[in-house]
């Protein structure tokens, strides 16, 4: 949606001067450039300037199985993830509340409990339709963010890190502090390349994944290509600590996350069932043409309309997840790739 709060804050991304004008076309008052789009559900703030690096996130073959249309409740990977992000982020009603890199525009729905102000913003409109009507998004850059300086009190950015380049996580960060006001907070959810030891059992399930694509028992395509725009620019956890210090931030908390019961459930119980979805939608077509990326967005649709009727599938879930729990229980201190990390604004 494009609320009045939401106009009001928004700025030129190349200047920072105020627009002016009616959604979704606007116009910069200091340097003249003008912004538009067609859609009256987000503001496009995109700057002018082209960046040589570009996500591949903005390709259409990237969201071919639709799931970002429909927002599902936070269940394994993502209920550990937003749970992380409630503990660590926590904000009040008077904070005004920023998703770096929202994709779908997910977690800012489920966390409408928080009563915060909260503003989306991604580099591509793939947005739920239920985001796009109660959530404020904007289309744009987060090397250019199209809002002023200090406007923000809190930020969050989820699996984005790792898709940016040194450069351009560098700055990445750097606007984020421009646009968090002093002692602000910025949770993040990314990896490092360097793991622990314990790691290896990733490998191994990793391997049986790749055994059972073989065999034709799950589909790994739509996941290696999102894995392909991985740039991992963190060698490290000490170049973590480098690089928040030269953008501003400094670590506040930190929780490590090495998935060896969550990869086993995600990997391989859940890609099973999506796959017996999918090939249960091609004998369902009854000779009409569907393609293997058609029968994928129809296990995808029908596995979250199964969810969301099903008590018995959500009572499972939730005991999977709990279970997908005990990574932190047992390895949220060994010191690994995947983490949770609070940063805090230093600068003024």
């Amino acid at each position: 949606m494009i609320s009045p709060r939401l106009l009001s804050i928004v700025r030129c991304p190349a200047c920072h001067g105020a627009l002016t004008g009616d959604p979704p076309s606007l116009m910069c008052t200091e340097c003249g450039r003008a912004y538009g789009g067609a859609s009256p559900d987000f503001l496009d703030l995109h700057p002018h300037e082209t960046f040589d690096e570009r996500t591949k996130y903005l390709d259409e073959a990237l969201h071919a199985d639709a799931r970002y249309e429909r927002v599902s409740p936070p269940l394994l990977g993502s209920k550990i993830r937003n749970d992380m992000l409630r503990a660590f982020l926590a904000p009040s009603p008077d904070d005004l509340v920023i998703d770096l890199g929202c994709g779908s525009g997910r977690a800012l729905l489920w966390n409408r409990d928080w009563r915060a102000g909260t503003v989306g913003i991604d580099i591509a409109p793939f947005f739920a339709r239920e985001a796009r009507d109660e959530i404020d998004l904007v289309i744009g850059d987060l090397r250019r963010l199209p809002f002023g300086d200090g406007t923000f009190t809190k930020a969050f950015s989820l699996d984005v890190l790792e898709h940016l380049s040194p450069d351009a996580l560098r700055a990445m960060l750097r606007e984020a502090g421009r646009v968090l006001a002093p002692g602000g907070e910025l949770f993040v959810y990314t990896h490092v390349r360097k793991n622990a030891p314990i790691a290896a059992g990733l490998k191994w399930i990793n391997a049986l994944a790749r055994r059972l694509e073989a065999w034709g028992m799950i589909d790994l395509r739509q996941e290696r290509l999102r894995k392909s725009d991985h740039l991992n620019p963190l060698a490290d956890i000490p170049e973590l600590r480098r690089v928040a210090a030269e953008t501003g931030f400094r670590i506040k908390k930190i929780r490590y996350y090495t998935p060896l019961v969550g990869g086993f459930i995600e990997n391989i119980m859940m890609r099973v069932a999506e796959r017996a979805l999918a090939k249960k939608a091609l004998r369902g077509a009854r000779g009409a043409p569907m393609t293997e990326e058609d029968a994928l967005k129809a296990a995808r649709t029908a596995g979250k309309q199964h969810i969301a009727s099903s008590g018995v599938t959500r009572m499972a879930l939730r005991a999977l997840t709990a279970a997908m729990k005990l990574d932190l229980l047992l390895f949220g201190r060994v010191e690994s790739g995947p983490f949770f990390a609070l940063l805090e604004k230093t600068g003024s």
